[in-house]
């Protein structure tokens, strides 16, 4: 029997290359090399814990708390809401929301002040009238007593008025600021109010309020809260009186104020101005759809809010209500939301600009129905540039065809966008301008018109005072004056 062969010999275990060979120096372990736990920085720190504190569900619940204190005023004061959009909504419910204002906090900032002529606002003095006043709501972000809005912009607006519609009343002549503000602010304004009453002078309006009494600004905030609870007024008394020769403009501002690196509001979860900036949190969310629902959604998880909100949105019952009617602007034109009805007359021309872009090649077209793709924001204030001279020119055919056919209803444009508020009114400003004379009257083909800025801020003033929750953007409104003043075919 033969024995087993012999294993072959392995090198020892000693011998592998864990160990350098001899007369190598081993080698050198380098700091850079070794990988220790990141330390987050103090400031990382910081910025996490505000971005857990800016939540969705705290600011909604901020909002309400602020909106709370807003009702205690209205009661107090016996005075209708006015919300200063857009801010000012949010701390509104609908039900209590007498108007909408609009004023800008730009306005109001230091050394640059300024009187709007296209937010003239004058739709709020027969509110005033019939109530002897009105409180404005708005709000501002942290570390302010108060948005310039409130602060300048309001006060400058009673000013510049008060001389308009009140030339012969000494009073008339006051400038009142909030006490915070300094004397020298109070001198640079007062300097300029001449130059804002020229300007206002100068849009030539065929028709203005009637005013009593002078306009005098005064200014409410959280922290006058126990003072609003001693002087509210008896359930079912009327409005307590503020002041004997003036109408009291009530500035409201919802929020209260949180100092710049003070943490105990924050720790309780309370935003100052938490309805600010909602492009960057709202997720689609709306005043009106915040206040239909605001119950459920201040029930809801944090984390569970942003389907919420999406499915509240987009909830077509729910987008219904937010339908804007028919808002006349001159005589001849109008504007209202997306979609339109059904003519009701051959009277009738009706232009559509919807939010989906298209080629003009491949609008929709008849003889009395324009469709065009204009897109959204700011590309469709872009795109309105080169569209204007396509839907001038088929409202001007539709417009002569109805003059020589001489029907017995008055020809009417309708222009429809989402909002109402912004690519139609441009739309109908380009009408108003090129189409028709100061009286109202059909301008003559071929008729050579120099249109200039102050007949453009003429018409559109018209129009705002029409239709005060207009909103052409900034880029809409050059659109148009770029088409009528500088166009080059």
């Amino acid at each position: 029997m033969a024995s087993p062969p012999h294993p072959t010999p392995t090198a020892p275990l000693s011998h592998t290359t864990a160990h350098p060979p001899p007369n190598q120096a081993p080698t050198a372990i380098s700091l850079n090399s070794l990988i220790f736990p990141e330390q987050p920085s103090l400031n990382s720190i910081l910025s996490t814990l505000r971005r857990s504190t800016l939540s969705i569900h705290n600011r909604l619940s901020s909002i309400h708390a602020d909106a709370d204190f807003v009702s205690r005023a209205a009661t107090a004061l016996q005075r209708p809401l006015v919300a200063n959009e857009r801010c000012g909504s949010w701390y509104v419910t609908p039900r209590d929301k007498a108007a909408s204002a609009y004023f800008k906090s730009t306005d109001g900032h230091e050394r640059a002040w300024k009187f709007s002529t296209r937010r003239l606002n004058l739709h709020l003095i027969d509110l005033v009238e019939r109530h002897d006043g009105i409180v404005i709501v708005d709000s501002t972000r942290r570390g302010k007593r108060m948005p310039d809005a409130l602060a300048a912009t309001v006060p400058i607006w009673c000013a510049v008025l008060n001389r308009l519609l009140l030339p012969d009343c000494p009073l008339s002549t006051h400038l009142f600021l909030p006490p915070h503000l300094l004397p020298s602010t109070h001198a640079s304004i007062s300097a300029l109010l001449p130059c804002f009453l020229a300007s206002l002078r100068a849009l030539n309006l065929e028709s203005l309020p009637v005013l009593s009494k002078p306009l005098r600004p005064l200014w409410i905030t959280p922290q006058d809260d126990a003072l609003l609870h001693c002087h509210q007024a008896p359930e079912g008394s009327s409005a307590p009186l503020l002041f004997d020769d003036y109408r009291p403009i009530v500035c409201c501002t919802a929020s209260r104020m949180v100092r710049p690196g003070g943490a105990e509001a924050e720790q309780l979860g309370y935003i100052q101005g938490a309805a600010d900036d909602t492009e960057n949190w709202a997720h689609g969310l709306t005043p009106l759809l915040f206040w239909q629902h605001v119950h459920e959604l201040l029930a809801t998880p944090e984390a569970d809010l942003p389907t919420l909100i999406s499915s509240l949105a987009s909830d077509p019952d729910g987008q219904a209500t937010l339908a804007a009617p028919l808002h006349h602007l001159t005589p001849h034109i109008s504007v209202t939301t997306l979609p339109l009805d059904a003519p009701s007359s051959s009277s009738l021309c009706r232009i559509e600009l919807t939010p989906s872009p298209s080629p003009r090649d491949s609008w929709i077209r008849s003889s009395t129905y324009l469709q065009a793709g204009l897109g959204r924001s700011k590309a469709a204030s872009r795109s309105l540039r080169l569209a204007l001279p396509d839907l001038c020119a088929f409202a001007a055919s539709f417009l002569q065809q109805q003059s020589m056919a001489k029907e017995q209803n008055e020809p009417r444009v309708v222009v429809a966008c989402e909002s109402a508020r912004d690519l139609a009114v441009g739309v109908a400003l380009a009408l108003s301008c090129q189409l028709f004379t100061d009286n109202g009257q059909l301008r003559v083909p071929g008729d050579h018109v120099v249109f200039t800025k102050p007949l453009v801020k003429t018409r559109l003033a018209s129009i705002m005072t029409a239709f005060p929750e207009a909103n052409p953007s900034r880029q809409t409104l050059q659109s148009v004056n770029s088409y009528l003043m500088d166009w080059r075919l």
